[in-house]
Parts: structure tokens; C-alpha cells; sequence
């Protein structure tokens, strides 16, 4: 585990292996999409999508009273979510060090679903296509390069704020949210200790 002012604490896969082994298991929170949770996730962890989340906490906090350790697919995410809860004074927040893909490179257990996609890779597609596009057009429309530009100044502010426009306009759509994917459902799950019912 590490921690320091400016970066959540963290627990890395096989410390958090070692807690769900020993029957003393965090609240396990995966900040990804429905669509990336039901590729793989963690057994028993809930899904709570980073938009849902953050517009949410306070209700969220009313049903998080122990350890939580937040997972996404490398520690963005959830390094934002924690960001999120600790602003409601929960305490014993946690990010998986790597996300879910070191927990996938320790070969801790896995609960597999359909793949797909996840967000970073169609923020990439979609990101590629649209300068790709706008260069090519502007053989034809001069204009069109600063399309290519405005997608390259919003690339450089998501990296350097560590968040992404085009990544939260993408988690919205159908293709990337999950039919039980809403507030009630996910505060029943958290109240109930049921995770994810139906897919966990």
C-alpha cells in the first residue's frame, strides 16, 4: 500500500486477493462502464459508474460505511472517484493499484462476459478517425486541419487534467450503459450486499 498527499492510497492485487481470501473483503466499487464491467470484473464488486458517482456521492456515502477500494481499468478512474468520496469525508478509501488489468496479470479471479470494448480504446478509435478524417479533408477544405487541432488541444488538456470529454460523452451511450445501470438499482445492491445482481 502507498499513499501520499497529492495521490489516493492504493492496495495493490494480491493484498486485496489476501483480504477477500481471509473473509475480511472491502466494499469493492468498479468505476468502469456496465459495458466494461460485464466484459470482467472483480466477483462481488458493485458497479458504479465514474459519471453516476461523482453526481451522486452523498447518497452513494449513506450506504459505504467500511473499507472501499475503488477499482477501474488502470487507476484513473477510480483515482477520480476516490477524489469524489473523500470530498464526503468517507474514510478508508482505496484505489487498485493498476486497476483491473494488474488484477487480470496476477490471474486473481475474474468473472467473464461478453467483450467488449473499453473506453479508452473507442476514445482512441473515435479520437483517430476524427483526425484522420479532418486531414485527409483538408486536401480538399484547408479549414478542416483545425479540426485535427481542436482534437489534439482536447487530447493534451484531458492528459494533462486527467479526465476526458470525449471519455464521459462515450460512457453515455446505449452501447456502453447496462439496463439496471441507475441510482435506485445500484443504492438497493449497496444496501442489500447483493453486487451487480445477475451478472456477478
Amino acid at each position: 500500500m502507498s499513499t501520499s498527499p497529492t495521490t489516493p492510497a492504493t492496495l495493490d492485487a494480491a493484498a486485496l486477493c489476501e483480504l477477500i481470501d481471509s473473509g475480511r473483503a472491502p466494499r469493492v466499487l468498479d468505476v468502469r462502464t456496465p459495458a466494461e464491467f460485464e466484459t470482467a470484473h472483480i466477483p462481488g464488486s458493485y458497479n458504479v459508474p465514474l459519471d453516476m458517482l461523482k453526481e451522486h456521492r452523498a447518497e452513494l456515502r449513506n450506504h459505504l460505511d467500511e473499507d472501499v477500494v475503488l477499482v477501474c481499468r488502470s487507476g484513473a478512474r477510480a483515482t477520480q472517484a476516490e477524489q469524489a468520496l473523500a470530498q464526503t469525508g468517507l474514510p478508508n478509501l482505496k484505489v487498485l493499484d493498476g486497476g483491473i488489468l494488474a488484477w487480470q496479470a496476477a490471474n486473481a479471479p475474474v468473472n467473464q462476459g461478453k467483450p467488449r470494448w473499453d473506453l479508452e480504446r473507442q476514445v482512441r478509435l473515435v479520437a483517430g478517425s476524427i483526425v484522420l478524417v479532418s486531414v485527409l479533408a483538408s486536401v480538399a477544405v484547408p479549414g478542416a486541419k483545425w479540426v485535427a487541432g481542436f482534437i489534439g488541444a482536447g487530447l493534451t488538456f484531458a492528459a494533462v487534467t486527467n479526465t476526458c470529454a470525449m471519455g464521459m460523452l462515450l460512457g453515455t451511450l446505449p452501447y456502453n450503459r447496462g439496463a439496471s445501470c441507475d441510482l435506485d438499482t445500484i443504492v438497493g445492491q449497496l444496501r442489500d450486499g447483493t453486487p451487480t445482481a445477475g451478472r456477478s
